[in-house]
């Protein structure tokens, strides 16, 4: 088996080289009734060398409106009469259902004697469960529709009537009370326009009452002025916009500009929400490609404003959960943040995306901290998916946008609306990747404070992909951003998420309850910490700082080359990003392999990840300070060599001393194999919440090149690394850490080579001789 330049022999005879460490009313007709539409990379590519052991060698229901919009209580707010309506359409049209005999049948039979109209009355009990079932789901398919008829005595065809029938009723509904809102607030700005019109033709003299130039005009008359053109404008486009919704010509102000009035019980919203946060959305009725080629089957139109209106709620409430304190959140134990009171949130709020599982579990945590970044860099990170990704590598893996419903209004992210998917990711094989679709509304509520908040729309695009079950949903989370003098910014961060906690490890399962992996206080730090680093960065690079051995552009190297090194170690260990073949899974240890072409920083060739959790005896900062002593790195670095390491440069991170990233030198004596020994990449990153450090061997020459400034992108590396956490196990009385050790190691150049069981046994034993060495280390045996 050869690690690091060394060669040495299995059992077998085999060897290996180089191994290194670490959805209005419409029309009825006899056989159906027109649905209205809603508005809604241990070793690096300097261990070219392979391991020997190896071969050379139903149609779906058709979706029509979002559950958000239909999920209406018994009461409605801020109704009036329009109760007693609704009860009275409900015991006409849900009771009585009109069946009409097809045309085939009048054309058969006797034209003198033609078939009366059938009217069939329902009975109390029918009419009761057939409500139920409405509230619970208003667009059942064929399937739940037949059980229900079964149950009721009642044919599919009179089930299928009366859904579309109360739909109707309810949308009539919905639109008569907006249309009398939109009216009102219609005519206010009516008169507001007027006032604005005789104050501009007549302006007068505040202090003398007399006739004044229109240069006396005061500065916030003149705002004001421009606020109302303002406003007429983006009426004006909304009211067509609404339009285009009902396929009608405009007139007026539309019954659907309220797109967030009346439902889910944020019948109230209209007074809350900025008025402007609706306004200028450029978005069609229709979603283009290819979201239609991935979330429908065949060309069937989906209305995506309904995306708006999950927006709107969840900005609603981000801003809420913001703003109030006590009784809804109270400390953590800890005091590093918040945690969320359930029964007050129960209380306070009603669910924007439906009521929990009853097997989920919740996770909700809210943090206050200042990152140094002002809110316009923070929202455009967020909104552009690749700086988010590189922004938190560690948490998230694949991400994407899947559709930009809105693209903002006035330049800038304002009212920016986008459909993502994305994978969050916890640094354990012991821990399933969450995959999650959601959208992402950006607003802008004062001049220097900004919101992101994301929703989940899993349970929405259900009804166009079918029923695929979902393990996680992240309800209205974010953050709120206000830029402050100093030029750092002030944010609220909030996370809540619901998931299914059975397919969780159960050594996992106190540190999610609790927040301290993927909690608001965590995804905190985690910002401020990078942030902090490109701070350092850019004010070295301004000022022109001088290293004795890094210069300030050979500084950005080096941080870029780690940067793509922790995130190639954290997707490897979590299988994210690229596409891994898991070869073996068991005992809390899984193998995983790809094949890599060379052209993304990494060496060409069959790569093998081998990732494992075991829990360690010892305190999570006691086994970091043993990981980062370069004395005692021979106990489980076996490019050690059974000596210590030397470091050749340090790049601190920001001011805590504990996260740098530093250059080491290996006792390895040249060969010819490798003429200027090894050098060791390491990046240590750690906060109260937990610790990674990551490493990969690297070719002297092309680290050089980095090091003076050149482009590390040519540096290739296969990461190794190790990821500690608290054990958070109850009255356990020893502290106690969860250790997650990750290697890749390429195990041949040849893509069409193939892994055989000695060679998973060689890596095995590898993983296995790692942590007893550590265990030896810190003499916990």
């Amino acid at each position: 088996m050869r690690l690091g330049g060394f060669t040495s022999k299995t059992s077998s005879g085999g060897v290996i080289d180089h191994l290194g460490g670490g959805g209005a009313g419409g029309k009825m007709v006899a056989d159906g009734l027109c649905s209205y539409n809603n508005i809604m990379s241990t070793t690096t590519g300097h261990m070219t060398q392979p391991l020997q052991m190896l071969h050379s060698s139903h149609s779906q229901p058709l979706f029509n409106s979002p559950p958000i919009s239909l999920a209406l209580q018994p009461k409605m707010e801020n109704l009036g009469d329009m109760g007693l309506i609704r009860d009275e359409l409900e015991s006409r049209s849900g009771s009585d259902n009109l069946e009409v005999a097809s045309g085939d049948e009048l054309n058969t039979g006797d034209r003198k004697k033609p078939k009366r109209t059938k009217y069939h009355r329902h009975t109390s009990f029918q009419i009761q469960e057939l409500e139920a079932s409405f509230k619970e789901n208003p667009h059942p398919d064929e399937k739940g529709r037949s059980e229900l008829g079964k149950r009721l005595g009642l044919e599919i065809r009179q089930v299928k009537f009366w859904f579309q029938n109360k739909r109707t009723q309810m949308k009539t509904q919905l639109e008569r009370h907006e249309n009398s809102i939109l009216k009102q607030e219609n005519e206010r700005l009516r008169m507001e326009n007027i006032t604005m019109q005789e104050a501009i033709n007549n302006p007068i003299c505040e202090n003398c009452g007399c006739p004044a130039i229109l240069g006396e005009i005061s500065i916030e008359q003149h705002k004001l002025m421009l606020e109302n053109a303002q406003l007429k404008d983006e009426l004006n486009r909304l009211g067509i916009l609404s339009n285009q919704f009902l396929n009608r010509t405009p007139n007026g102000p539309n019954p659907k500009l309220g797109l967030a009035v009346g439902r889910n019980g944020f019948s109230g919203m209209l007074k809350s929400v900025d008025p402007s946060m609706s306004l200028g959305l450029s978005f069609g009725n229709k979603m283009p490609s290819p979201f239609n080629a991935n979330l429908m089957s065949g060309d069937t139109p989906f209305d995506k404003s309904c995306f708006m209106e999950i927006a709107l709620a969840a900005m609603d409430e981000l801003m809420k959960l913001g703003q109030i304190d006590s009784p809804l959140w109270f400390g953590s134990l800890d005091r590093t943040g918040e945690s969320l009171n359930l029964d007050e949130y129960v209380k306070t709020f009603r669910p924007c995306i439906g009521e929990k599982p009853s097997h989920f579990e919740t996770e909700a945590t809210r943090a206050i901290g200042t990152v140094m970044i002002n809110s316009l860099a923070l929202v455009e990170t967020f909104m552009d998916v690749n700086q988010w990704t590189q922004m938190l590598p560690w948490n998230i893996g694949r991400a994407s946008i899947l559709d930009l419903i809105s693209p903002g209004v006035a330049g800038n992210r304002n009212c920016a609306l986008q459909l993502m998917e994305a994978e969050y990711q916890i640094l354990s094989p012991l821990v399933p990747v969450r995959q999650m679709k959601f959208v992402r509304f950006c607003k802008q509520h004062r001049e220097d404070v900004w919101a992101v908040v994301d929703v989940s729309v899993d349970a929405l695009l259900q009804g166009i992909r079918g029923n695929a079950s979902v393990s996680c949903r992240r309800l209205p989370s974010g953050f709120i951003v206000q830029d402050m003098p100093t030029g750092y910014s002030k944010v609220t961060w909030i996370e809540h998420t619901e998931y299914d906690e059975n397919i969780v490890h159960h050594l996992y399962r106190p540190l999610l309850r609790s927040g301290m992996i993927l909690g608001a206080q965590k995804w905190l730090t985690n910002l401020q910490r990078q942030c902090e680093l490109f701070s350092v960065i850019m004010s070295s690079i301004a000022s022109g700082e001088s290293h004795s051995a890094l210069n300030p552009s050979g500084k950005k190297s080096i941080v870029k080359l780690a940067q793509r090194m922790t995130r190639s170690f954290c997707t490897g260990v979590c299988a994210t990003v690229h596409k891994w073949e898991v070869v073996q899974n068991c005992d809390n240890t899984k193998l995983m392999m790809r094949k890599s072409i060379g052209n993304s920083g990494e060496p060409s060739g069959v790569i093998l990840s081998a990732s494992t959790t075991v829990w360690m005896p010892i305190s999570p900062l006691q086994l970091l300070e043993f990981l980062q002593d370069e004395k005692t790195r021979c106990h489980w670095d076996v490019l050690s060599q059974d000596g210590p390491m030397q470091q050749m440069l340090r790049v601190p991170k920001g001011q805590d001393l504990g996260n740098d990233i530093s250059l080491l030198r290996t006792n390895i004596p040249a060969s010819n194999g490798n003429p200027n020994g090894m050098l060791i990449l390491q990046e240590t990153c750690t906060d109260a919440s937990g610790s990674l450090i990551i490493h990969a061997a690297v070719e002297t020459e092309a680290m050089t090149v980095a090091m003076n400034g050149g482009d590390s992108s040519s540096v290739a590396v296969l990461p190794s690394g190790f990821a500690i956490v608290p054990d958070c196990i109850p009255d356990s009385g020893t502290p106690g850490s969860l250790l997650t050790l990750g290697f890749q190691i390429l195990v041949s150049n040849l893509p069409a080579a193939q892994l055989t069981m000695e060679s998973v046994d060689t890596v095995k034993s590898l993983i296995e001789r790692t942590i007893q060495g550590i265990k030896s280390g810190v003499q916990c045996d």
